[in-house]
């Protein structure tokens, strides 16, 4: 065994530790966001109420609301600047933190919007709007996190949080829409159809999360999905939709939807709670994992110095190792009997981490998936109100609707459009 050889095999482990470090950094930003949306989230609700009613609704719970936003912020704020300012190792990711900047851009200029909510200088639909791209900013961060991790099992739990907070923030748009129109009686066909794409804009979110969900959280949804107020909001929506081209305020049923959408809400972030709570604890044992790998592959290689060096088998000599195309270069019965055991324990810690990082590897790209496809949407969105001067909402309803009358999947008509819209390079 050479010694420069035995060392390169602990750097690979010590680097995917120090990977596995930066995921937990990323992993407790995520929870740490996910409050915050949380929260910026119940703001944007009890603001447009507070707007419709002319500033005569929820203003105690608003004040109140708006400490609970600010604790929250400040609590993120903290964790940035100790996990990716102060480090001692930084953040390798320029995405990851130029997502984060523009999300903090945006918090920057939140106590103006505060500002102008409570002097009346926004109507309920500008301030709906504001909040929305505030929050989208802050999933964003959620989805690049996803991204970038190196660890199936954490990618898998991460991708399923992110699409549970997606889906719960078109439930929050969903609320915001219904309320204003039943509280000002605009039912109108256009506010049908744009709560009816929002379902199910939570419906392929919620599939997402469901596939990649554990058999637990997975029952928590469908017991969420079952209670009372799931139920009753389906009802109401059902009402929506026969009521839709007309023109009658009905402020109390208005009330009863916003009750009911928002008790859907939270039961969701009792759902998020668990989720980024055993996520914690799956990062936390995964990264112990690896440093007992580490020991283990310490002690060992102090196990095999002490020995007598061997000419045993090696990559050159293993038949299972890639090669010569259709044949080995050595029959396994003759490598075997070359095999001495000291060395082949060495070539077996090498084999046992290539095969670790490969299925590693091939987990990855499976769990990844929703994750490409996602971007691939946001992709295709960003084209569509590019060349045809769509808003967001009109791109993802175009989207939504060809997915519909072909019959396949959102991501394949995002696939479609991205390859026809993409901008061509020419020669200069």
């Amino acid at each position: 065994m050479n010694y420069p050889t035995a060392q390169f095999l602990l750097a690979a482990k010590q680097a995917e530790i120090k990977a596995l470090q930066q995921l937990s950094a990323n992993c407790l930003l995520v929870t740490s966001v996910s409050e915050l949306v949380h929260q910026l989230q119940r703001e944007r609700g009890i603001s447009n109420i507070f707007l419709a009613s002319d500033c005569e609704v929820f203003v105690v719970q608003r004040q109140q609301q708006l400490l609970q936003s600010t604790k929250a912020e400040q609590q993120l704020r903290t964790q940035l600047n100790q996990q990716y300012l102060q480090a001692t190792e930084p953040c390798n990711s320029s995405r990851l933190l130029s997502g984060v900047c523009l999300a903090l851009q945006g918090m920057d200029h939140l106590a103006e919007l505060r500002e102008q909510v409570g002097n009346q200088k926004f109507t309920p639909l500008q301030s709906t709007e504001a909040y929305s791209r505030l929050i989208a900013a802050w999933l964003a961060v959620v989805l690049e996190s996803a991204d970038l991790a190196c660890d199936a099992g954490i990618t898998r739990f991460l991708v399923a949080l992110f699409n549970l907070l997606q889906t719960k923030e078109y439930a929050g748009q969903e609320r915001a829409w219904g309320a204003m129109g039943l509280a000002s009686g605009q039912l109108t066909t256009e506010l049908a159809e744009r709560l009816l794409l929002l379902q199910q804009a939570q419906q392929h979110s919620a599939a997402v999360f469901l596939e990649f969900a554990t058999a637990s959280q997975q029952q928590q949804w469908h017991q969420l999905e079952q209670a009372t107020a799931s139920k009753q909001l389906e009802q109401l929506r059902t009402m929506i939709q026969q009521l839709s081209g007309t023109a009658a305020p009905v402020p109390a049923v208005s009330d009863l939807w916003y009750q009911f959408a928002t008790e859907r809400m939270d039961a969701m972030h009792l759902l998020q709670a668990g989720l980024t709570s055993e996520l914690q604890q799956l990062t936390s044992a995964t990264v112990d994992a690896a440093q007992q790998q580490l020991q283990q592959h310490q002690l060992k290689l102090t196990e095999l110095t002490e020995l007598p060096a061997s000419s045993g088998l090696t990559l050159l000599i293993d038949p299972g190792m890639l090669g010569l195309y259709g044949a080995s270069v050595v029959p396994a019965g003759q490598a075997e009997q070359n095999v001495q055991a000291p060395s082949r324990s060495f070539y077996q810690l090498l084999s046992e981490q290539a095969q670790h990082i490969r299925q590693m590897h091939t987990e990855l790209t499976d769990a990844r998936r929703a994750i490409s496809e996602q971007k691939l949407i946001d992709r295709a969105k960003l084209l569509l109100m590019q060349y045809k001067k769509l808003t967001e909402e009109q791109a993802y309803r175009q989207l939504q609707q060809s997915a519909m009358k072909q019959q396949c999947r959102i991501a394949d008509v995002a696939d479609a459009v991205v390859k026809a819209l993409k901008p061509v390079k020419t020669s200069p």
